[in-house]
């Protein structure tokens, strides 16, 4: 007969013999310890969308971000997704019914490069919090710590310009500038309550006349463009050596090495954990970053401004590389007289990625009219790019430059279901958001007033006689 109580004794001596021989074998003390790298997300997103209801959209035409186009479509969404679209969709019961004849429906609109929140309105001193230029190289800062989330310019690029997700950079007065932080388009107590979730941080860097007029007349340096390379090529070799201290560490142990803020979010640009956005005006520059880039081993995602794309479009083709652009927007310094009005569709007409971003507090509110501008200057000189393919530049294109494409930008089923009805055709200077919905939930309805969002900001102001 099996003893019970003999098997468990063999059992535990073997234990006991196993681990008297593993002492001699252990590692120090030190290595023992569980390795890991410093946290990549120390500020986590906790924002939950509003409360939906399944809703149908019908009647509409239909642009779906990506470049599709239906006519007399319908749109349902239910649970915060997209769930159908086409001519004919079968809704639950139930579902709100919206008839939406005469008007357009499109995916919500993405600005890749605002400042809002960091440059709140009321545009005064003590809320300018975009450039923090006590160094020409700052990517410690991020500037999520800047958002003042009651800023009224989120509820005006809601209302006015259907904007349901925007990146939120620091300034370009610095070389490396900090990290960037996308937003859903709500209002919330916090910046982590409109954070979006899951979403890859950027790195905020610049070139050209900015950091060197910023900090040419300093000790800091650099004075020159040839001195912005310098500068730039000294720090991403700094990064590469503390990268590699880092992944030494965690692969073979032993005491981490000292901690930098900043070159934490240099070695994950090097990883490929954050994207590099680029403010960036001439053609000859962006070459020279591009080269840079491949120097060091990471990506440029985007660069942004970008008025010279146009010479080197074949360029940004071939490297991956988005250009977020103005319509019109130039000749405010030397950098950026060299513009053309065709800047837009002859990037797109190249096979490259063409994006409208905004940079601007009421720019962020009509969006869709610097799009319809840059398209018809494309049509002048025979560039004939279809509404609906020019809509990509403000939807899909504007997510991937994000890292959010598989989540958001298009009205595919499955993703998030940021939709604005447009009273009219949305290329059009007449034409308004009617409706808009964040996760398929209804954040403003032009015909309902308590439909609108307000921030704290605007509810109230200290009455007299109160503690200042």
């Amino acid at each position: 007969m099996f003893n019970r109580k003999f098997a468990i004794a063999l059992m535990a001596g073997i234990a006991v013999a196993a681990g008297s021989a593993a002492e001699g074998k252990r590692k120090p003390a030190s290595q023992d310890a569980p390795r890991a790298m410093p946290s990549s997300d120390p500020f986590p997103s906790t924002y939950h969308a509003y409360p939906g209801v399944p809703t149908l959209v019908t009647n509409v035409t239909i642009y779906d971000g990506e470049g599709g186009r239906i006519e007399n479509g319908q749109v349902l969404f239910a649970d915060g997704k997209v769930v159908a679209i086409g001519q004919t969709v079968d809704a639950p019961q139930g579902a709100t019914v919206i008839d939406g004849t005469g008007k357009w429906v499109t995916p919500g609109v993405i600005d890749v490069h605002s400042h809002l929140g960091d440059y709140p309105s009321p545009a005064v001193q003590a809320h300018s919090d975009g450039n923090e230029v006590t160094s020409p190289v700052t990517p410690q800062v991020w500037a999520e710590h800047s958002v003042w989330p009651q800023d009224p310019g989120f509820s005006r690029a809601l209302t006015n310009g259907g904007v349901t997700t925007l990146q939120i950079l620091p300034g370009s007065a610095n070389l490396f500038g900090g990290r960037s932080v996308t937003l859903k388009n709500v209002y919330a107590r916090t910046m982590q309550g409109m954070k979006f979730p899951g979403a890859p941080y950027g790195l905020k860097m610049a070139c050209g006349e900015n950091p060197k007029r910023v900090y040419g007349g300093r000790s800091q340096a650099p004075g020159t463009r040839m001195g912005n390379i310098a500068v730039d090529r000294q720090t991403w070799a700094k990064a590469e050596e503390y990268r590699r201290k880092w992944d030494k560490y965690e692969k073979d142990g032993g005491e981490p090495p000292a901690r930098d803020l900043g070159l934490d979010t240099l070695a994950d640009v090097l990883r490929g954990k954050i994207l590099v956005h680029n403010h960036c005006y001439r053609a000859d520059e962006m070459a020279n970053v591009i080269d840079m880039s491949k120097e060091f081993g990471y990506k440029v995602t985007a660069f942004h401004h970008a008025v010279e794309a146009y010479k080197i479009a074949d360029l940004l083709k071939a490297n991956g590389i988005c250009a977020a652009m103005w319509a019109d927007w130039w000749g405010f310094k030397m950098e950026a007289y060299d513009a053309v009005k065709e800047n837009l569709p002859l990037v797109h007409n190249a096979g490259a990625c063409a994006i409208v971003h905004s940079d601007d507090e009421n720019g962020i509110q009509r969006l869709n009219q610097e799009t319809a501008k840059a398209l018809a200057a494309g049509r002048r000189m025979g560039i004939d790019i279809p509404d609906e393919v020019a809509w990509t530049w403000l939807a899909i294109n504007a997510a991937k430059a994000l890292g959010i494409d598989d989540r958001t930008g298009s009205l595919k089923p499955g993703k998030m279901a940021d939709v604005v009805l447009w009273n009219g055709n949305p290329l059009s200077v007449y034409t308004r958001p009617e409706k808009v919905w964040i996760d398929g939930a209804l954040m403003y309805d032009a015909l309902d007033p308590k439909r609108r969002p307000v921030s704290d900001f605007e509810l109230g102001q200290p009455g007299e006689g109160d503690v200042k």
